[in-house]
């Protein structure tokens, strides 16, 4: 029988706050995190805005900040988050924990991308009567101004490679970056590393910031954005009928998962149990969702046949809920599929309708929330719900919180490529 495994810590850097409970509470408030990009300047592209972490400063969290001057904002925000984490899970000083049973398993993406360099040194070596860039010209210019600690940050490794030296974690050290299921893939995949023995605790999740130059541009290219620059605050729109497009995000959040007996052990308090898994592929497009939710409705069954649990014992729904126009439609096909005639009774809302996307780092952030929600018995709502959409006809909590106790919570994210990852978190019963 597989060794279960609870949630014993968690912490957050978001557009939302720097905590979980800022997180959390700015949630229930409705308040959204969009504002025009201050990031760099965005005033020609087609999308003008975007869901930043404001005031953020590494000082605040970490003793040595300068130890971060080279690295991005992937693993700055994953080292605040991290902190969080492992202080309210009692680990920071690792008393008592075997330091090679403890590892990293995050949902990471790309670290820098240095934009300005370059550009600089495609426009010094191009060659206008030829029509091309000079390679010589540019590996010369290149080797003077390029910075080798941050070429090698932009490796999607690390950021788990970061926190395994800076808090001195020497059990399985890995990284996934399946899109936008990536920190949920982790999570689960962090699970299994856990029931099966070979760790005894994980710090687990994502940490992710697309809001620069290439991050907008390929979106827009591939039109995955809202260009709605009028209202920012309004464009992330889930479920509703005028949805436009997702609205970029950045931030982290850091959960520890931890072996049920293990945590007895130390004393540790315990948040939920994760109880579900559920892993697939559509095997259809790149950037496109089965229209018949055939992935997803696979992988929510997968995670329910993992927890053992009916449908009906699942209280709420955290969706994927990106407010695109396919995207919406097929979760609310595969919710449908999956539930049956218990689907309207289900409620279901979109973080993202206040966070933006966070991309890789979307899912750990939002399984947070689904643990607040068994916490604290109250359910975030889906802002900016105006227009009802019949091919959209659940019930996704429109604009006000809801409070409702909660056992099971089922989150979903499904990323391109067809990646879909459902979890299940559940009140611990001892």
């Amino acid at each position: 029988m597989s060794r279960r495994v609870v949630i014993t810590g968690m912490g957050a850097i978001t557009p939302l706050g720097h905590s979980v409970k800022e997180l959390y509470e700015n949630q229930l408030a409705g308040k959204s995190g969009v504002d025009f990009i201050r990031h760099f300047d965005a005033t020609r592209f087609p999308t003008k805005f975007a869901a930043e972490v404001k005031g953020f400063e590494l000082g605040t969290f970490v003793k040595d900040p300068s130890r971060w001057k080279n690295a991005g904002l992937n693993a700055v925000f994953a080292a605040a988050a991290a902190q969080q984490a492992l202080q309210d899970a009692g680990l920071l000083d690792h008393a008592g924990v075997d330091r090679t049973r403890l590892g990293v398993y995050l949902g990471s993406g790309e670290g820098i991308q240095d934009f300005d360099h370059m550009t600089t040194l495609i426009s010094a070596g191009f060659q206008t009567e030829k029509n091309v860039v000079d390679s010589g010209t540019f590996i010369k210019l290149g080797i003077n101004h390029f910075h080798a600690q941050r070429e090698y940050e932009q490796e999607m490794h690390t950021t788990p490679g970061h926190l395994a030296d800076y808090f001195d974690l020497e059990g399985p050290n890995y990284n996934c970056l399946t899109a936008c299921a990536a920190s949920s893939q982790a999570i689960g995949e962090a699970l299994e590393l856990i029931r099966v023995g070979d760790a005894d605790l994980m710090i687990s999740g994502g940490s992710h910031s697309m809001i620069h130059p290439f991050g907008v541009t390929g979106f827009n290219r591939l039109t995955a954005l809202s260009t709605d620059n009028e209202q920012p605050q309004k464009a992330s729109r889930p479920f509703d009928l005028t949805r436009s497009g997702f609205v970029l995000g950045e931030g982290a959040g850091m959960l520890i998962l931890e072996e049920l007996e293990h945590a007895r052990r130390r004393g540790a308090r315990i948040y939920a149990e994760l109880t579900g898994y559920g892993s697939t592929a559509d095997a259809y497009r790149l950037t496109d969702s089965h229209p018949d939710g055939r992935g997803a409705i696979a992988c929510i069954e997968a995670a329910l046949k993992d927890s053992r649990l009916a449908p009906e014992a699942i209280g709420y729904i955290n969706a994927h809920g990106t407010s695109t126009q396919v995207n919406d439609r097929v979760e609310t096909v595969a919710i449908k599929h999956v539930f049956g005639s218990h689907a309207p009774n289900v409620p279901v809302s979109s973080s993202k309708s206040m966070l933006g996307h966070l991309i890789a780092a979307a899912g750990a952030v939002e399984l947070i929330t689904s643990i607040m929600t068994i916490l604290r018995g109250v359910i975030p709502p889906t802002i900016n719900y105006e227009t009802p959409d019949p091919e959209c006809d659940l019930d996704y909590v429109p604009n006000q919180a809801r409070e409702k106790k909660v056992d099971n919570v089922l989150s979903n994210s499904f990323g391109f490529g067809g990646q879909n990852v459902s979890l299940i978190v559940s009140r611990f019963q001892g």
